[in-house]
Order: C-alpha cells, then sequence, then structure tokens
C-alpha cells in the first residue's frame, strides 16, 4: 500500500493519510478485516450495490474506504506513516466501507475483473480505542445500517482484551447457551462505554422514537469533547477486572444501573479511586446501598435513580467519604425529589 499524505487531526489527536492500492491487495489483505467485525452492519442487497458491483467488473473508481489503527507509535513523517500501515495491515479496522468491500469481493467472483484496479483509502490512528469509536460514529452517522448502539457494543467486544484483563465477558447468546458464573454481560459493559462517551446515564428512553434516540446519542457523543479525557475507557475496565476478586465489589459492578453510572463518575475521581484497595471500596459502596435503600423505591423510577445516584456518588467520592449513611441519604433524598 503506498501512502502519500500526512495530516493531524485535531479532534481526536490523531494521524490521518491518504492511501492508494489495487483490487487484488484489497481482496487478500484488507477484505479479511471484515472478519473481526462481522456484526458491524449488516450485508445490504440493495439496487446502489448491485449497480456498483457492475460499475467494478466495468473499471470504475470505487469511493475511499477508511481503515483505522490504534496506536501510540510515535510516526512523524510520511515516512513512517507508510511503514507503520504495510507492517501494521492485519491490525487494522473498516471504519467506513463495509458494503464496498464485500461488492467488490463478490464482483471479483465476475468475469472481467481486473486485480490490478487502483483503490484508494483513508488512514486514520487515534492513540486510544475511544477516539477510534468517536470517529466511526461520525462516519457512520445518517446511515440505517447500524446504530451508534450496535457499533459501541460490537467494538466493545472486539476493542478490548478482557482474556488479558483476567475478567470474564458473555454476549447474551453466549450466556444462554453456555452461563459462565460471575460473567459480565457485554450488553452492559457496553452501555456503560456508551454513558462514558456521553457522558450522560441516561441513554435509553422507550417514549422516544428509536430513529430519534439514535439522533440524540450522535449529538451527546459529539458534544462530549472525548480528546479533553483524562482517561480512557480501557482505564475503567481495568479498575473493574483489579476489583473483581471481592466479591461484594464484583456483584455491585456488575449491575447494570450501577456500571452506568460508575462509568461516567470515575472519570472525575479515578485518581482516588485507584488508591483504594478492594475492602474500603467495598466498605463505601455498602454505604452507598445502605443510604439508597432507605429511600422509598416505591415512589421512584428505580433504574434511572440508580444510575444517577452512582453516578453523583463516584463522581463526588472524595466528598462523600466523609459523609455517614445518614448524611448520604438526606442528600440521595433530596435529587430523587420529584413534582
Amino acid at each position: 500500500m503506498n501512502v502519500y499524505n500526512i495530516a493531524v487531526d485535531d479532534v481526536i489527536g490523531g494521524i490521518c493519510g491518504l492511501a492508494e492500492t489495487n483490487y487484488g491487495y484489497t481482496l487478500e489483505n484488507i477484505y479479511p478485516l471484515i472478519n473481526k467485525l462481522d456484526e458491524q452492519r449488516k450485508i445490504l442487497d440493495s439496487k446502489f450495490y448491485k449497480r456498483l458491483e457492475r460499475d467494478i467488473l466495468a473499471g470504475c473508481l470505487m469511493p475511499p474506504l477508511t481503515l483505522a489503527f490504534v496506536s501510540r507509535d510515535k510516526i512523524d513523517n510520511l515516512e513512517d506513516l507508510g511503514k507503520y500501515v504495510n507492517s501494521n495491515i492485519s491490525h487494522g479496522f473498516i471504519l467506513d466501507g463495509i458494503q464496498r468491500l464485500t461488492t467488490l469481493e463478490r464482483a471479483s467472483q465476475k468475469d472481467g475483473f481486473n486485480p490490478d484496479k487502483e483503490i484508494f483509502f483513508n488512514i486514520i490512528i487515534a492513540d486510544n480505542k475511544d477516539k477510534l469509536l468517536y470517529r466511526m460514529i461520525t462516519l457512520n452517522n445518517g446511515q440505517k445500517g447500524m446504530t451508534p448502539r450496535h457499533q459501541i457494543e460490537i467494538l466493545t467486544k472486539e476493542l478490548f482484551d478482557f482474556e488479558q484483563l483476567a475478567i470474564t465477558v458473555q454476549t447474551e447468546k453466549e450466556k444462554s447457551e453456555n452461563p459462565i458464573k460471575n460473567s459480565f454481560s457485554l450488553g452492559d459493559i457496553a452501555k456503560g462505554y456508551m454513558a462514558f462517551l456521553t457522558n450522560n446515564v441516561n441513554n435509553e428512553n422507550s417514549k422516544i422514537i428509536e430513529e430519534k434516540m439514535d439522533e440524540i446519542l450522535v449529538g451527546r457523543i459529539l458534544d462530549n469533547d472525548i480528546s479533553k479525557n483524562q482517561i480512557e475507557f480501557y482505564d475503567v475496565i481495568t479498575f473493574v477486572a483489579k476489583h473483581t476478586g471481592n466479591s461484594y465489589c464484583q456483584t455491585w459492578l456488575q449491575t447494570a444501573n450501577n456500571f452506568i453510572g460508575f462509568s461516567v463518575g470515575f472519570n472525575n475521581s479515578h485518581e482516588l479511586l485507584n488508591k483504594l484497595d478492594s475492602n474500603k471500596l467495598e466498605s463505601e459502596l455498602q454505604k452507598f446501598e445502605a443510604a439508597f435503600k432507605i429511600l422509598n423505591l416505591s415512589k421512584i423510577n428505580l433504574g434511572k435513580f440508580r444510575r444517577e445516584l452512582s453516578k453523583e456518588f463516584i463522581q463526588n467520592l472524595e466528598k462523600y467519604m466523609t459523609y455517614n449513611v445518614e448524611e448520604l441519604t438526606e442528600v440521595f433524598f433530596e435529587l430523587t425529589i420529584t413534582e
């Protein structure tokens, strides 16, 4: 792959470039990458892609695809970028172009296909997974093939090495077929990731039609300047893994609404939290639960306020560590007053 341009994306602080190769190289080295994100988008059998297939055979120039990488390697110039891309092609992610690649593969099976035809790529290298996902959502915004929730869930599965972190994560399907005791739900972790990216714990609302809610979620992600975050979501997952040896902490964090609030609050209190051992963390979480259970739970939206109060508690943990249960309950009471 010939990389012939380099620039900086000031929003995500990433390196970008333009690259050229041919259909043959693309099918051999880049098309297999769609298997990494096989749930990324349903393959569409539309008139557009049937027409594109015919156009490929007729020698059209396909619109550029987007290939991305997560790396902290120092890349200062065009030569460095070219070496990195060609050495790490198997570790890339297709951020934009799944449908075009599958169409290209179908066309390659037909008579008249030219493997030497040139094809162009936009290259993006981000230094963390949050920024890569942010850019993916902006690229796919407005397309109906995959919702923001779906993008986040499947990339959560692909981008985070849970085995290395020594925590077990299962999809809903895996849990139903072969449940593993004390495993985390991928869907719940993805909800926490969504909360982290939007800085908002209320990202689901049955009163709002799905399409409109998707627009709201994209807006929240774009409005939340993740480039200013002191941490990335990987730090949240690492913290969770650190405390899974404590059964109380693990059970509390495995509760979806707790984890959603925790994922947002962690950004503000990560330095303090990382100084706590599991016993101290358990003590603070027990205080949260004791205060929460004193509330008149029959008169509040339990899930909503558990998300909001866990966010409040974790986000301002330095202050609330000095409170006793009665004082914390008073705070929770004030925050849950509804007209």
